[in-house]
């Protein structure tokens, strides 16, 4: 999981310390939500539209566990899904959250941004939108009409309502849009973003609504094929001497030198081309999941540890035996999932004391 920060900032070299792994977990500074579990894209690199339940976290519910999250320092809530702005009472929910003192961060296709930009900029430090390219090739993955332009309209609407609020974008990289990322950035640019982060797609997950995981056919749909790589090394040069002013003041959030190891060489290495590069991530330790119908996952990529209405809290769940014994047993070296995640966290002293900009 990738924590942009409201007011986006150059990428610095690392200098605080990450925030340690101590178990039992005394300390969570960020919390994800999924409050809806359904999504309004049919998105070719995921599968959660496909969800046919309707479950939604109600905000009763977040009211009576603030005071555990809380204690537990928890001090960043991220909307994720599923859409959440799909949530029939999602303002009341974060109401409540902001109440207690906790910012948020909302994950977004964009496409209800206009309908809700007031309620957005009245409870949200910031948005991250999903941005898969120029408007062709955006419209193609999403497999919705107008979704770019929808997007670009919502994104318009909340600068308009108030543009303290940042609008980040994220590009999920993949073999419909990997020739792309130039006209990534100059589409994040067209529509005002400030700030545009790449990642690689998973395929081989059973994150994002894909119990079993993806069968090889299906994955290589998505996945970078031996033939791609030469062309994706072509682009990134390219990407790196057309942007280098981005590069430099932060607003492509990733350094060239990272970029090439999360896309280049994670799709090389899915094809046996080299190794996976050895992530550096404590997203178990400072950061769960939890989904629209209570299901507990310390990231959003390994299996469950519980369910919160089930054991009646977060805490019940976080710090049960067998949560413990699961993350006093990952090794996120070596562990297959996370050598493959393409979305870690490596969540240090600094980036834990988040600020709420909003009013």
């Amino acid at each position: 999981m990738t924590v942009l920060r409201p007011q986006p900032k150059p990428e610095q070299s690392p200098s605080a310390p990450l925030l340690p792994r101590q178990d039992p977990i005394l300390r969570l500074p960020v919390l994800t939500l999924y409050p809806h579990s359904r999504c309004n894209c049919r998105c070719l690199m995921c599968d959660i539209w496909r969800a046919k339940d309707r479950h939604e976290l109600a905000p009763e519910d977040v009211a009576r566990w603030l005071a555990e999250w809380r204690a537990l320092g928890v001090r960043r809530v991220v909307l994720s899904g599923g859409e959440a702005l799909l949530h029939a009472r999602l303002w009341e929910l974060c109401r409540h959250l902001r109440a207690a003192d906790i910012g948020i961060t909302l994950l977004s296709t964009g496409l209800l941004l206009k309908r809700h930009a007031a309620e957005l900029v009245r409870y949200c430090d910031d948005v991250i939108v999903s941005l898969d390219g120029p408007q062709p090739i955006h419209d193609q993955i999403r497999s919705l009409p107008r979704a770019y332009a929808k997007m670009a309209e919502g994104v318009a609407a909340v600068k308009a309502a108030d543009g303290r609020v940042a609008v980040s974008g994220r590009c999920t990289v993949q073999r419909a849009n990997f020739q792309f990322l130039r006209a990534t950035v100059a589409a994040a640019h067209a529509l005002g973003l400030d700030r545009i982060s790449f990642l690689a797609a998973d395929v081989s997950s059973e994150a994002f609504h894909r119990p079993g995981g993806w069968q090889p056919e299906r994955a290589a749909q998505v996945a970078l094929q031996a033939e791609d790589l030469p062309l994706l090394a072509a682009e990134l040069e390219a990407l790196e001497a057309e942007h280098q002013a981005d590069f430099a003041d932060g607003y492509i959030a990733e350094s060239q030198e990272k970029l090439r190891r999360r896309l280049l060489q994670y799709f090389a290495a899915l094809l046996g081309q080299g190794d996976f590069y050895p992530n550096t991530c404590n997203a178990p330790w400072v950061s769960s999941v939890i989904e629209a119908d209570g299901t507990l996952r310390p990231c959003f990529f390994q299996p469950p540890l519980g369910n919160i209405y089930q054991a009646g809290s977060l805490e019940a769940v976080l710090n049960s035996p067998q949560a413990i014994a699961f993350r006093r047993s990952l090794d996120v070296t070596t562990n297959p999932i996370c050598r493959r995640c393409v979305c870690t966290l490596a969540l240090r002293e600094d980036l834990s004391k988040i600020k709420s900009d909003a009013s």
